[in-house]
């Protein structure tokens, strides 16, 4: 039997390669939502709420303005100083279809990157990409002034560069992560996600205000810049696999590929698309995904919208307000993970109930979350911000849930997975900020609560379909096809794991 001790985490080449990853997401986050931000100051508007919560214009106690406007209510003002003074006359369907449009690029090159990627490794593809996206973020204030079609274009490659990024992840976990730290790899990864958002979110506003190139512009050229520099140490520091890293120790090498199984440590040639299209554990992740999606896309998108439109809240506390759910989302992610590989390590539950009980609690979280949301009015602004935080806690269980179930089901084929999950789950990105701006013609707050009950339906049925169907053990399809064993017999030093205990572990993840 192949004796492997376990290699720490800390100072490895795998948690190097998880930080890169970790920053890439940020980076390629703060590239799509850049947009949703700077819109709110780049737009010229006629039509503003003027009117403010008590807190501000008000007594204690007091549910009116001193205008006499209720919270909720929109003021229509032409010419006046509360007018939003940006460059641009574009009306709500241009915003919309502008914020859309990124996604009918993103959804076309989801499965063809993640076949590369597990042919040819994640590295160049995922560089290469990033290198777009770059550039895109770079061309846009010139786009913008240029004409409304070039930002149609630009936002369009912008979705092509940019959806290659997870197909590559999932492609570089399945021949980095070790099977007990898969969920934790993979949140603090996507915790990158959260933190774009946060980022983005308040530091966009605040350049809005006071930055360079009329205060929208200087947001866009310095994620371009961000974007070239992480290019760089992405190519000089990575490998695709372990045996391809020139600074890895031999040790850490070792444990990662007896862990894993050294066949999924190999090129994909030949793919079973027939066994993923009818596998209903992959259809679970796909409805997992829609459903989760169709509430990220609309948080990332429409949160500045929303802030300003039902809640009254002005361009910095936008900002500020916009990225706390992120922060919460951030936090939560990084315990998520950590507990999920833990419960499973000391067999509290399988794999599979994990990923069960955690997306359960994920949706059914974010269901509740959302309805109570869209019974507060616009004075109880705190506790929707309160209730929307929360929602993205709940949300952040996905990753003990379907985001990693990719690795379990078929760890050679995660990238190409995930690409097909990912394009299905894509689609909410298109039309959900077009059926928010539908449901919300006159921007008041009980048109912002069905945008709400949308979120909170889909959740729920989300979670009824993933507790039936989903699986969180090694496919029979997902073994090596050339008829070599996709088992190697490993073990840990004696003080980390017993022999027993090992060899259940290597029975469970070959199974």
């Amino acid at each position: 039997m192949e004796v492997a001790s376990k290699a720490p985490l800390i100072r490895s080449q795998r948690f190097l390669l998880v930080i890169l990853s970790f920053t890439g997401t940020l980076v390629v986050l703060t590239s799509r939502i850049n947009l949703s931000v700077a819109i709110v100051c780049m737009v010229r508007s006629s039509t503003i709420n003027v009117t403010l919560t008590s807190s501000f214009d008000d007594e204690p106690g007091s549910n009116t303005s001193r205008s006499g406007q209720k919270c909720g209510d929109v003021v229509v003002t032409r010419n006046t100083s509360d007018s939003n003074a940006g460059e641009f006359d574009w009306d709500k369907s241009t915003i919309s279809e502008m914020l859309s449009i990124f996604y009918y690029g993103y959804i076309i090159t989801q499965i063809p990157s993640g076949w590369l990627a597990s042919r040819y490794g994640g590295k160049r593809i995922w560089g290469v990409s990033m290198l777009i996206c770059s550039v895109c973020s770079l061309l846009t204030p010139l786009c913008a002034r240029s004409h409304v079609y070039l930002v149609y274009a630009v936002r369009f490659i912008l979705g092509l560069g940019a959806a290659v990024s997870f197909p590559c992840i999932q492609a570089m976990l399945g021949k980095w992560a070790p099977p007990f730290e898969r969920s934790k790899l993979s949140s603090f990864i996507l915790s990158g996600i959260p933190v774009g958002s946060i980022t983005t979110f308040a530091f966009a506003s605040l350049l809005c205000q006071y930055g360079f190139d009329n205060g929208w512009g200087s947001i866009f050229y310095l994620s371009g810049i961000i974007n070239l520099l992480w290019v760089a140490a992405w190519f000089y520091l990575t490998a695709d696999s372990p045996a391809q890293h020139k600074w890895i120790s031999e040790r850490e090498k070792i444990y990662i590929e007896t862990s894993i199984g050294r066949g999924a440590i190999r090129k994909v040639h030949d793919v079973p698309w027939w066994n993923i299209l009818t596998s209903l554990p992959v259809w679970a992740i796909v409805v997992g995904q829609v459903c989760n999606n169709y509430v990220h896309f609309s948080f990332i998108t429409l949160l500045p919208t929303y802030l300003k439109e039902s809640l009254n809240f002005d361009i910095k506390q936008n900002g500020l307000v916009s990225s706390s759910p992120y922060l919460s989302q951030f936090v939560s992610s990084l315990l998520v993970g950590v507990v999920a590989d833990v419960v499973r390590e000391r067999r509290c539950m399988s794999t599979t109930v994990t990923r069960r009980v955690f997306q359960s609690i994920s949706f059914l979280g974010m269901a509740l979350c959302m309805v109570s949301v869209g019974q507060l009015e616009c004075e109880q602004r705190y506790i929707a911000v309160v209730l929307i935080c929360l929602c993205t806690v709940f949300m952040s269980f996905n990753r003990g849930g379907y985001l990693v179930n990719h690795l379990d089901l078929a760890p050679s084929y995660a990238g190409i997975l995930f690409a097909f999950t990912n394009t299905v789950g894509t689609v909410p990105g298109m039309v959900a900020p077009i059926i928010a701006g539908a449901l919300t013609p006159n921007k008041t707050s009980e048109e912002w609560n069905h945008v709400f009950y949308v979120c909170a339906g889909l959740t729920t049925l989300g979670a009824v379909v993933y507790l039936f169907l989903s699986d969180g053990e090694l496919q029979d399809w997902a073994t090596e096809s050339d008829g070599k064993s996709n088992s190697v017999q490993y073990s840990f030093s004696q003080d980390q794991e017993t022999q027993a205990q090992f060899k259940q572990n290597e029975a469970d993840e070959t199974l």
